[in-house]
């Protein structure tokens, strides 16, 4: 996936050279009026045809003075030195608005936001970070050791410079996330989620409205400051609302009160020295494991893993710790424990979509 970053308003290689058209267009005309001035003039100073007179205006103007078609009069000397000096100004008008379009397609970034978006419009299943501030690094930084395909919409552009630097292949999409036409250029029709991880809570929340306006079933994840936010984040759209303040709250006093379970938290969620890893994965319409119960389908047998949930439908909790009776079921959530390799055992075994 190629990196880069596409400027806030965005604009199309048509919008940047508009203003240029306009310019081309009027220095066009000076020319064509200039050309036409030298000419009926050597037709009526020199008495020359159209076609002569013609030739001598464009080789005096364009200053390529190849050689003169016949002697020049007092008259028509005079006029080519005129000729000579509109023609050299009209060149540097025309060089100088080279210059500018050349400089501005630079600065710019068109042609290389044309680059970026086309890359952007061959994603699908990607994950959008809207914001990158300290939240949303760490979920930019767990998207990326997933190999997760990603766009990070974030209007500030040290913020994109340091992400870009850090994550040079990230595709970085400087825009305001709470604008429509910046999802839409984030490829959020094709998204497989998003994160709304902006500074101040009704920016995220603006982000869900339109995140869920523009792909209804899109799972969305925000970020909330303020404890009273997050029920109206959850109503604007959000599937999940994270609060830094209660959920760091919470993890601060499981240390106190249960230090090993947080110790065992961080192993398996952030892979911190050991090969141990909480995962989930989702049983297809056409694994073999559907009908079975989990005595039948023999998971920790067959991979070594440890079924420690199962989520059934979108709705309801989960089932923790299911019996061996428990039956497998066609969209089924398996939530397990284990390594690398076993995830990649009970891929092969059961067929099932691994979400890494």
């Amino acid at each position: 996936m190629a990196g880069g970053t596409l400027g806030a308003q965005a604009m199309t290689l048509g919008e940047a050279l508009r203003p240029f058209w306009y310019r081309f267009a009027l220095a066009a005309v000076y020319f064509l009026l200039t050309f036409a001035v030298g000419t009926v003039g050597y037709m009526i100073v020199e008495g020359w045809a159209w076609h002569d007179a013609l030739y001598m205006a464009v080789t005096t103007i364009s200053s390529v003075g190849f050689m003169e078609v016949y002697p020049l009069s007092d008259a028509g000397r005079t006029m080519t030195m005129v000729l000579i000096f509109l023609g050299v100004t009209g060149l540097g008008i025309w060089w100088a608005l080279i210059t500018a379009l050349i400089v501005e397609l630079d600065l710019g970034g068109v042609l290389r936001r044309r680059l970026i978006m086309k890359n952007i419009d061959s994603l699908s299943d990607h994950i959008i970070v809207c914001g990158v501030g300290r939240m949303g690094r760490v979920v930019l930084n767990e998207i990326v050791e997933a190999g997760r395909p990603h766009v990070v919409v974030e209007s500030n552009p040290s913020r994109i410079a340091l992400m870009q630097e850090i994550y040079p292949d990230a595709l970085m999409l400087e825009a305001d996330a709470t604008r429509e036409q910046a999802l839409v250029g984030a490829g959020i029709e094709r998204a497989a989620g998003l994160a709304a991880c902006l500074a101040e809570d009704a920016d995220n929340l603006l982000v869900c409205i339109t995140a869920r306006d523009l792909n209804p079933k899109l799972p969305v994840v925000a970020r909330a400051y303020n404890e009273e936010s997050v029920e109206k984040l959850r109503r604007a759209g959000a599937d999940h609302v994270i609060s830094p303040n209660q959920t760091g709250g919470i993890r601060m006093a499981f240390s106190l009160l249960r230090p090993a379970v947080v110790s065992f938290l961080d192993c398996a969620i952030s892979d911190a020295g050991i090969e141990m890893r909480l995962e989930q994965a989702t049983v297809p319409q056409g694994s073999h494991l559907v009908g079975r119960t989990l005595a039948e389908a023999r998971i920790p047998q067959e991979t070594g893993l440890i079924v420690l949930a199962l989520q059934r439908g979108v709705a309801g909790p989960p089932i923790y710790n299911p019996g061996p009776e428990t039956r497998i079921e066609a969209g089924d959530v398996m939530i397990f424990l284990g390594g690398s390799e076993q995830v990649e055992t009970l891929r092969n075994y059961a067929e099932l979509e691994v979400e890494v």
